[in-house]
Protein backbone atom coordinates (compact mmCIF):
# COMPACT_ATOMS: atom_id res chain seq x y z
CA UNK A 1 0.00 0.00 0.00
CA UNK A 2 1.16 3.97 -1.10
CA UNK A 3 1.20 5.72 2.15
CA UNK A 4 2.06 9.58 2.12
CA UNK A 5 4.44 9.99 4.51
CA UNK A 6 6.38 13.25 6.43
CA UNK A 7 9.70 13.71 4.78
CA UNK A 8 9.99 17.35 6.56
CA UNK A 9 8.29 20.11 8.25
CA UNK A 10 8.75 24.13 8.57
CA UNK A 11 7.24 27.06 9.53
CA UNK A 12 7.13 31.20 9.62
CA UNK A 13 5.42 33.57 11.98
CA UNK A 14 5.77 37.45 11.25
CA UNK A 15 8.11 39.25 13.52
CA UNK A 16 5.41 41.40 15.19
CA UNK A 17 3.81 40.10 18.29
CA UNK A 18 0.88 41.32 19.79
CA UNK A 19 0.04 40.53 23.38
CA UNK A 20 -3.30 41.23 25.31
CA UNK A 21 -1.48 44.14 26.63
CA UNK A 22 -1.68 45.72 23.49
CA UNK A 23 -5.88 45.48 22.99
CA UNK A 24 -5.83 46.84 26.62
CA UNK A 25 -4.90 50.32 24.96
CA UNK A 26 -7.79 50.32 22.36
CA UNK A 27 -10.67 47.75 24.28
CA UNK A 28 -12.43 47.23 26.76
CA UNK A 29 -11.15 44.32 27.57
CA UNK A 30 -8.05 42.55 29.74
CA UNK A 31 -5.09 40.36 29.65
CA UNK A 32 -6.93 38.25 32.28
CA UNK A 33 -10.20 38.14 30.13
CA UNK A 34 -8.47 37.54 27.27
CA UNK A 35 -6.60 34.51 28.98
CA UNK A 36 -9.23 32.61 31.06
CA UNK A 37 -11.53 32.58 28.05
CA UNK A 38 -9.36 31.38 25.40
CA UNK A 39 -5.56 31.02 26.92
CA UNK A 40 -4.21 33.19 24.06
CA UNK A 41 -0.97 35.61 25.94
CA UNK A 42 0.15 36.58 22.40
CA UNK A 43 -0.75 36.47 18.74
CA UNK A 44 1.65 37.17 15.55
CA UNK A 45 0.84 40.01 13.00
CA UNK A 46 2.05 40.10 9.60
CA UNK A 47 3.84 43.20 8.91
CA UNK A 48 3.19 45.75 6.23
CA UNK A 49 3.45 44.36 2.74
CA UNK A 50 3.74 41.30 4.08
CA UNK A 51 1.61 38.62 2.15
CA UNK A 52 0.05 35.01 2.55
CA UNK A 53 2.43 33.75 0.06
CA UNK A 54 5.56 35.42 1.48
CA UNK A 55 5.04 33.43 5.12
CA UNK A 56 3.55 30.13 2.58
CA UNK A 57 7.29 30.26 0.82
CA UNK A 58 9.23 30.61 4.18
CA UNK A 59 7.71 28.02 5.58
CA UNK A 60 7.82 26.05 2.32
CA UNK A 61 11.94 26.69 2.16
CA UNK A 62 11.93 25.15 5.42
CA UNK A 63 10.21 21.88 4.72
CA UNK A 64 11.52 21.17 1.62
CA UNK A 65 15.24 21.92 3.36
CA UNK A 66 14.60 19.72 6.08
CA UNK A 67 13.38 16.44 3.83
CA UNK A 68 16.51 16.79 2.05
CA UNK A 69 15.06 17.27 -1.63
CA UNK A 70 14.67 20.07 -4.13
CA UNK A 71 11.68 21.90 -5.44
CA UNK A 72 12.11 19.98 -8.19
CA UNK A 73 11.43 17.29 -6.84
CA UNK A 74 7.90 18.11 -6.10
CA UNK A 75 5.24 17.22 -7.83
CA UNK A 76 2.28 19.54 -6.20
CA UNK A 77 1.35 22.06 -4.24
CA UNK A 78 -1.63 22.40 -1.63
CA UNK A 79 -2.13 25.18 -0.18
CA UNK A 80 -4.98 26.17 2.60
CA UNK A 81 -6.02 29.82 3.19
CA UNK A 82 -8.81 32.10 3.98
CA UNK A 83 -6.34 35.08 2.99
CA UNK A 84 -5.04 34.69 -0.20
CA UNK A 85 -3.05 37.34 -1.88
CA UNK A 86 -5.51 37.77 -4.99
CA UNK A 87 -9.14 36.52 -5.65
CA UNK A 88 -6.79 34.58 -8.35
CA UNK A 89 -4.64 33.22 -9.42
CA UNK A 90 -3.98 31.12 -6.36
CA UNK A 91 -1.72 31.69 -3.93
CA UNK A 92 -0.51 28.29 -4.66
CA UNK A 93 1.06 28.87 -7.80
CA UNK A 94 2.81 32.17 -6.66
CA UNK A 95 4.48 29.65 -4.00
CA UNK A 96 5.21 27.43 -7.01
CA UNK A 97 7.08 30.20 -8.91
CA UNK A 98 8.81 31.68 -6.04
CA UNK A 99 10.32 28.02 -5.31
CA UNK A 100 11.16 27.58 -8.54
CA UNK A 101 9.36 24.42 -9.17
CA UNK A 102 8.99 24.34 -12.64
CA UNK A 103 6.76 21.14 -13.20
CA UNK A 104 3.61 19.43 -11.17
CA UNK A 105 0.56 21.39 -10.09
CA UNK A 106 -0.28 23.87 -7.58
CA UNK A 107 -3.94 24.86 -6.06
CA UNK A 108 -5.05 26.56 -3.10
CA UNK A 109 -8.00 24.86 -1.02
CA UNK A 110 -10.63 26.89 1.47
CA UNK A 111 -12.06 25.12 4.54
CA UNK A 112 -11.47 28.17 6.79
CA UNK A 113 -9.83 26.71 9.96
CA UNK A 114 -9.83 23.31 8.88
CA UNK A 115 -8.43 23.82 5.38
CA UNK A 116 -5.18 21.89 6.68
CA UNK A 117 -7.10 18.88 7.68
CA UNK A 118 -8.81 19.63 3.91
CA UNK A 119 -5.47 19.80 2.02
CA UNK A 120 -3.92 16.71 3.97
CA UNK A 121 -6.51 14.52 2.65
CA UNK A 122 -6.73 15.79 -0.80
CA UNK A 123 -2.67 15.93 -1.06
CA UNK A 124 -2.93 11.85 0.48
CA UNK A 125 -5.59 11.07 -1.95
CA UNK A 126 -3.48 12.52 -4.76
CA UNK A 127 -0.27 11.07 -3.44
CA UNK A 128 -1.57 7.03 -3.08
CA UNK A 129 -3.68 7.43 -6.71
CA UNK A 130 0.19 7.76 -7.88
CA UNK A 131 -1.20 11.38 -9.52
CA UNK A 132 1.92 12.48 -7.71
CA UNK A 133 5.22 11.76 -5.79
CA UNK A 134 5.97 14.12 -3.22
CA UNK A 135 3.20 17.12 -2.13
CA UNK A 136 3.53 20.14 0.00
CA UNK A 137 1.08 20.70 1.88
CA UNK A 138 0.83 24.02 3.20
CA UNK A 139 -1.14 26.41 5.83
CA UNK A 140 -0.79 30.04 5.54
CA UNK A 141 -2.91 32.92 6.89
CA UNK A 142 -2.97 36.64 6.94
CA UNK A 143 -5.87 36.78 9.59
CA UNK A 144 -5.09 40.49 10.89
CA UNK A 145 -6.14 41.94 7.39
CA UNK A 146 -9.75 40.72 8.16
CA UNK A 147 -10.33 41.83 11.86
CA UNK A 148 -12.28 44.46 12.97
CA UNK A 149 -10.26 45.74 15.25
CA UNK A 150 -13.29 47.38 17.06
CA UNK A 151 -14.85 43.83 18.19
CA UNK A 152 -13.35 42.35 21.19
CA UNK A 153 -15.08 39.20 20.27
CA UNK A 154 -13.07 38.78 17.33
CA UNK A 155 -10.08 40.60 16.81
CA UNK A 156 -8.12 38.95 20.08
CA UNK A 157 -8.49 35.73 19.33
CA UNK A 158 -6.81 35.42 15.69
CA UNK A 159 -2.63 35.56 14.44
CA UNK A 160 -0.70 35.11 11.39
CA UNK A 161 1.81 32.71 10.32
CA UNK A 162 2.39 29.26 7.83
CA UNK A 163 3.29 25.96 8.20
CA UNK A 164 4.25 23.35 6.28
CA UNK A 165 5.11 19.26 5.77
CA UNK A 166 6.25 17.78 2.78
CA UNK A 167 4.62 14.61 2.09
CA UNK A 168 5.89 11.44 0.20
CA UNK A 169 4.42 8.66 -1.38
CA UNK A 170 5.99 5.50 0.02
CA UNK A 171 5.59 1.67 -0.14
CA UNK A 172 4.16 0.38 3.27
CA UNK A 173 3.10 -3.10 4.44
CA UNK A 174 -0.72 -1.85 4.62
CA UNK A 175 -0.90 -2.15 8.91
CA UNK A 176 -1.48 -0.30 11.31
CA UNK A 177 2.48 -0.01 11.64
CA UNK A 178 2.98 1.38 8.79
CA UNK A 179 3.53 5.38 8.54
CA UNK A 180 2.27 8.31 6.69
CA UNK A 181 -1.30 9.01 6.70
CA UNK A 182 -3.79 5.92 8.04
CA UNK A 183 -6.88 7.87 7.80
CA UNK A 184 -9.18 11.06 7.42
CA UNK A 185 -12.46 12.16 7.70
CA UNK A 186 -13.71 15.25 6.58
CA UNK A 187 -17.44 16.74 6.67
CA UNK A 188 -19.13 19.96 6.18
CA UNK A 189 -22.86 21.68 6.96
CA UNK A 190 -23.71 24.56 4.94
CA UNK A 191 -27.04 25.33 7.19
CA UNK A 192 -24.34 26.84 9.66
CA UNK A 193 -22.09 28.93 7.49
CA UNK A 194 -23.62 31.82 9.17
CA UNK A 195 -22.03 30.99 13.03
CA UNK A 196 -19.09 32.23 11.55
CA UNK A 197 -18.11 34.20 8.61
CA UNK A 198 -16.58 37.09 6.90
CA UNK A 199 -18.72 40.09 5.68
CA UNK A 200 -17.84 41.05 2.68
CA UNK A 201 -17.22 39.16 -0.90
CA UNK A 202 -16.21 39.76 -4.54
CA UNK A 203 -19.86 39.15 -5.42
CA UNK A 204 -21.52 40.54 -2.97
CA UNK A 205 -19.91 43.85 -1.27
CA UNK A 206 -17.06 44.06 -3.29
CA UNK A 207 -14.88 44.33 -0.09
CA UNK A 208 -12.74 41.79 1.48
CA UNK A 209 -14.88 42.24 5.02
CA UNK A 210 -14.72 41.43 8.39
CA UNK A 211 -14.94 38.13 10.44
CA UNK A 212 -17.87 37.91 12.41
CA UNK A 213 -18.53 35.09 14.92
CA UNK A 214 -21.17 33.18 17.04
CA UNK A 215 -19.05 31.87 19.93
CA UNK A 216 -21.00 30.16 22.11
CA UNK A 217 -22.33 28.28 19.36
CA UNK A 218 -19.36 27.76 17.58
CA UNK A 219 -18.18 25.94 20.65
CA UNK A 220 -21.12 24.05 20.86
CA UNK A 221 -20.84 22.70 17.58
CA UNK A 222 -17.03 22.51 18.06
CA UNK A 223 -16.32 19.91 20.54
CA UNK A 224 -18.93 17.55 19.31
CA UNK A 225 -18.05 17.52 15.69
CA UNK A 226 -14.07 17.34 16.52
CA UNK A 227 -14.23 14.17 19.28
CA UNK A 228 -16.69 12.27 16.67
CA UNK A 229 -14.42 12.97 13.52
CA UNK A 230 -11.47 11.95 15.36
CA UNK A 231 -13.24 8.87 16.91
CA UNK A 232 -14.06 8.06 13.44
CA UNK A 233 -10.51 8.72 12.27
CA UNK A 234 -9.04 6.12 14.78
CA UNK A 235 -11.80 3.82 14.11
CA UNK A 236 -11.08 3.84 10.41
CA UNK A 237 -7.26 3.31 10.72
CA UNK A 238 -7.97 0.68 13.48
CA UNK A 239 -7.15 2.34 16.27
CA UNK A 240 -7.96 2.93 20.43
CA UNK A 241 -7.13 6.13 22.17
CA UNK A 242 -4.50 3.86 23.82
CA UNK A 243 -2.84 4.05 20.36
CA UNK A 244 -2.61 7.35 19.99
CA UNK A 245 0.66 9.17 21.55
CA UNK A 246 -0.53 12.81 20.61
CA UNK A 247 -3.55 14.85 19.84
CA UNK A 248 -2.25 18.05 17.61
CA UNK A 249 -5.49 19.89 17.52
CA UNK A 250 -6.49 22.76 15.83
CA UNK A 251 -5.46 25.80 18.27
CA UNK A 252 -8.63 28.12 18.30
CA UNK A 253 -9.39 28.40 22.18
CA UNK A 254 -8.25 26.36 24.80
CA UNK A 255 -11.24 25.35 26.17
CA UNK A 256 -11.84 23.64 23.23
CA UNK A 257 -8.96 21.75 23.12
CA UNK A 258 -9.30 20.42 26.57
CA UNK A 259 -13.38 19.38 26.36
CA UNK A 260 -12.23 17.54 23.13
CA UNK A 261 -9.60 15.65 24.48
CA UNK A 262 -11.81 15.07 27.75
CA UNK A 263 -14.59 13.40 25.43
CA UNK A 264 -12.01 11.73 23.56
CA UNK A 265 -10.48 10.23 26.70
CA UNK A 266 -6.97 11.60 26.48
CA UNK A 267 -4.92 12.57 29.35
CA UNK A 268 -3.64 16.53 28.88
CA UNK A 269 -0.12 15.24 28.93
CA UNK A 270 -0.69 13.80 25.48
CA UNK A 271 -1.84 17.28 23.96
CA UNK A 272 0.21 19.69 22.37
CA UNK A 273 -1.19 23.54 22.94
CA UNK A 274 0.51 26.45 21.34
CA UNK A 275 -2.63 28.87 21.08
CA UNK A 276 -1.35 30.79 24.17
CA UNK A 277 1.49 31.96 21.68
CA UNK A 278 0.26 32.16 18.60
CA UNK A 279 -3.67 32.56 18.96
CA UNK A 280 -5.85 31.29 16.30
CA UNK A 281 -3.67 30.89 13.10
CA UNK A 282 -6.74 29.40 11.32
CA UNK A 283 -5.17 27.15 7.93
CA UNK A 284 -1.71 27.30 9.44
CA UNK A 285 -2.54 26.29 13.14
CA UNK A 286 -1.68 22.73 12.98
CA UNK A 287 1.72 22.65 11.32
CA UNK A 288 2.88 24.86 13.54
CA UNK A 289 1.36 23.15 16.04
CA UNK A 290 3.50 20.12 14.65
CA UNK A 291 6.33 21.60 14.08
CA UNK A 292 6.49 23.03 17.70
CA UNK A 293 5.89 19.71 18.75
CA UNK A 294 8.86 18.04 17.30
CA UNK A 295 11.31 20.85 18.10
CA UNK A 296 10.76 20.79 22.01
CA UNK A 297 10.96 16.64 21.18
CA UNK A 298 7.26 15.91 22.27
CA UNK A 299 6.55 14.39 18.48
CA UNK A 300 9.45 11.95 17.23
CA UNK A 301 9.45 9.46 14.44
CA UNK A 302 7.06 6.56 14.86
CA UNK A 303 4.48 8.39 17.06
CA UNK A 304 0.78 8.32 16.11
CA UNK A 305 -1.08 11.43 15.70
CA UNK A 306 -4.70 12.55 15.45
CA UNK A 307 -5.46 15.99 14.45
CA UNK A 308 -8.45 17.74 14.38
CA UNK A 309 -9.93 21.32 13.41
CA UNK A 310 -13.28 22.99 12.48
CA UNK A 311 -14.01 26.13 10.39
CA UNK A 312 -16.10 28.28 9.08
CA UNK A 313 -18.76 26.68 6.78
CA UNK A 314 -19.49 24.81 9.51
CA UNK A 315 -16.22 22.69 7.97
CA UNK A 316 -14.40 19.67 10.05
CA UNK A 317 -12.86 16.96 9.95
CA UNK A 318 -9.24 14.54 11.71
CA UNK A 319 -6.29 12.70 10.24
CA UNK A 320 -4.66 9.49 11.91
CA UNK A 321 -1.40 9.83 10.83
CA UNK A 322 2.37 8.31 12.17
CA UNK A 323 5.24 10.48 12.29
Amino acid sequence: MIRAVVRGIGHYLPQRVVTNQDFEKTLDTSDEWIRTRTGICQRHFASDGEKTSDMAVSAAREAIETSGVSPNDIDLIVLATSTPDQTFPSTATKVQAELGMCQGFAFDIQAVCAGFIYALANANALLTARQARRALVIGAETFSHILDMRDRSTCILFGDGAGAVLLEAQDQAGGRQDRGILSSEIRSDGRHRHLLYVDGGVSTTQTSGFIRMNGPEIFRHAVEKLAESSAMAMQKAGLTRKDVDLMVPHQANLRIIHATAKRLGFPHEKIITTVDKHGNTSAASIPLALYDAQKCGKLREGQIVISNAIGGGLTWGSIALRW
